[in-house]
């Protein structure tokens, strides 16, 4: 097996059906055919079945599309840090972020950042936590920007400032409290809305601090969170820097006065890991 097969075997895919694949490739359809049947010889697996209009992929295929694609990635990253190492400061900085994250934290240092590098520019992958830390093993990005808890295991990391989760509610709700600070007793009962990341944490501080939370709903992310809450659908406990993520016209918060609810914005990138000049200078700034 090598590259050339597998960019032939996800072009199949791709393209639906051998002919069109032979044809964005400018290779004959028997020679191509010939490789797939090589390459499913060689693996000793079925990888595609093929129909009158449209091949259809096997249970095989479909774990070698997923290994391919990520090789195939991983060939162009190689590419891509090569052209970064003879170019010095051009060239694309490959960047995972979390979504849930407020573009004020950022923002400052990315504008200073392109500034002074104007050349540079930017592959930016999304996800959660530990997509873009798996990214950032397989070598797809350089640098990740995460949200504690994860493993800090095999990766270099810095850590941003510690900041409070809060209860964000709409005019449907209120929190009889004049500070701007809440403990987390004051949620008691109250219909809470959370990102399905901090399940765990929340309902583990609840605990503690001796009830168990009525949970309204769950969910996969904290815009998400903070929407239902604007629409009086339950009190959001999301981070601080979370807030600005919607434009919440009814939305009011209190800080969550409890210390194992604090998380922490975290850079990371992989340990012993060649790094373009790009990612370098990027780090600079956190620095």
């Amino acid at each position: 097996m090598d590259i050339k097969q597998l960019t032939f075997f996800v072009t199949i895919i791709e393209e639906g059906n051998i002919t069109a694949a032979a044809k964005k490739l400018h290779i004959a359809q028997p020679a191509l055919s010939n490789q797939l049947k090589m390459l499913e010889d060689e693996l000793g697996v079925k990888l595609i079945e093929r129909g009158s209009r449209k091949i259809t992929l096997t249970d095989a295929g479909k774990i070698l599309l997923n290994k391919a694609n990520h090789i195939l990635e991983l060939e162009q990253s190689v590419y891509k840090e090569l052209g970064d190492f003879n170019k010095g400061l051009q060239g694309t900085l490959r960047i995972g972020t979390i979504s849930a994250i407020d573009s004020t934290l950022l923002n400052g240092r990315l504008n200073y950042y392109n500034k002074n590098y104007p050349e540079i520019k930017y592959e930016l992958h999304e996800g959660i936590t530990p997509e873009i830390i798996e990214l950032l093993y397989a070598g797809i990005i350089e640098i990740g920007i995460v949200r504690t808890p994860f493993k800090a295991e095999g990766l270099d990391v810095m850590y941003l400032e510690p900041e409070p989760m809060i209860a964000a509610y709409s005019l449907d709700y209120e929190i009889h409290n004049e500070s701007n600070k809440i403990s987390i007793t004051d949620l008691k009962e109250k219909p809470i809305t959370i990102y399905r990341r901090f399940e765990k944490l929340i309902i583990s501080t609840c605990e503690k601090a001796g009830f168990e939370p009525n949970v309204f709903c769950i969910n996969d992310d904290s815009r998400t969170t903070l929407l239902w809450a604007n629409s009086g659908l339950g009190i959001a406990v999301v981070p601080i820097s979370s807030l600005n993520l919607i434009m919440g016209q009814n939305l009011k918060y209190k800080i969550i006065d409890e210390p194992s609810l604090y998380t922490q914005i975290a850079i990371v990138s992989a340990k012993d890991r060649f790094l373009s000049a790009a990612a370098k200078n990027f780090l600079k700034m956190f620095k």
